[in-house]
């Protein structure tokens, strides 16, 4: 593996001063650092601006980005919009890969380099990125996707793939939709289960239990789920905790959107693979999940 290796990590942050640092002193331990790290401050109202521009001021390559406050959370487009402001505010264009990273996150020095291997491995790799856990009650719990799906806070780009797909879609499902067009364009995309990042906040933890399920089943509709497999990833939800809210949560936020009329990502050819790939999984044949 090249220590050479040119990526950018670009950060979108609201309201984080209780995990930032161990996010930041993440990136900067790193055995292969990144040519450009921008903090996108998306608008907080604690310490956060603060916590980074003391950052920026120590360390030359580490940038930031400062929004107004839209004065409300915006669910699924404000932390693409807010990606966004930071990648347009790049400094370097040659950089090799991309990363888009949450701001409560904690990984080991040679979390990047490790990636990088997996990249350099398999030259149709185009996303990738390891696994996330949260330690609930002393216990350290993974949080469970599948494997050719990466979180949308913890991503990597190959440039080629990233230049494929035409970048993000400003939305909700924008880190589902990202995997499956790619996956459609001919890339593999990839979490790599042996490396863990400690995700210090747990994912949908800022909605509530309920709100984060109709959250999920509003970016399933936007991403254009099938019917079908909604109604069965709503009953599979009824095996995990919390049970029946989380199930109803699900299909509330789907069903909602239906009757809404919420737009759709502005792909059909997405939507068709997606749904393609998901009736054949219902019916037990090869697909993206392996």
């Amino acid at each position: 593996m090249s220590f050479d290796t040119k990526y950018a990590v670009i950060t979108p942050i609201r309201d984080e001063e209780a995990y930032l640092k161990l996010m930041v002193e993440s990136i900067i331990c790193q055995t292969i650092r990144p040519i450009e790290f921008i903090l996108v401050n998306d608008g907080s109202k604690d310490q956060t601006g603060k916590i980074i521009d003391e950052y920026c001021s120590e360390y030359p390559w580490i940038r930031a980005v400062h929004r107004t406050d839209r004065g409300f959370r915006k669910v699924g487009g404000g932390i693409i919009e807010a990606f966004y402001a930071g990648f347009h505010a790049l400094a370097h264009d040659d950089w090799e890969f991309l990363s888009k990273m949450d701001g409560d996150l904690s990984f080991e020095p040679d979390y990047f380099e490790r990636c990088f291997e997996r990249f350099q491995r398999d030259p149709r790799l185009g996303i990738g990125g390891g696994y996330l856990y949260h330690v609930q009650d002393g216990v350290r719990k993974l949080e469970v996707n599948p494997s050719f799906h990466v979180r949308g806070g913890n991503k990597i780009y190959r440039r080629a793939c990233w230049e494929t797909i035409g970048g993000l879609w400003v939305g909700p499902g924008s880190d589902t939709i990202d995997d499956v067009k790619a996956n459609m364009l001919g890339w593999s995309t990839h979490s790599f289960p042996e490396l863990l990042v400690h995700h210090h906040r747990v994912t949908g933890s800022a909605y509530g239990i309920w709100g984060a399920a109709v959250k999920d089943g509003r970016a399933d509709y936007v991403s254009g789920y099938h019917p079908l497999f909604m109604l069965a990833k709503c009953c599979a939800r009824l095996f995990r905790k919390p049970f029946i809210v989380g199930s109803v949560g699900l299909l509330w936020g789907y069903v909602k959107s239906l009757l809404k009329s919420t737009p759709r990502v502005d792909d059909r050819q997405v939507i068709d693979y997606l749904r393609q790939q998901q009736l054949a999984r219902l019916l037990r044949r090869e697909t993206i999940w392996k």
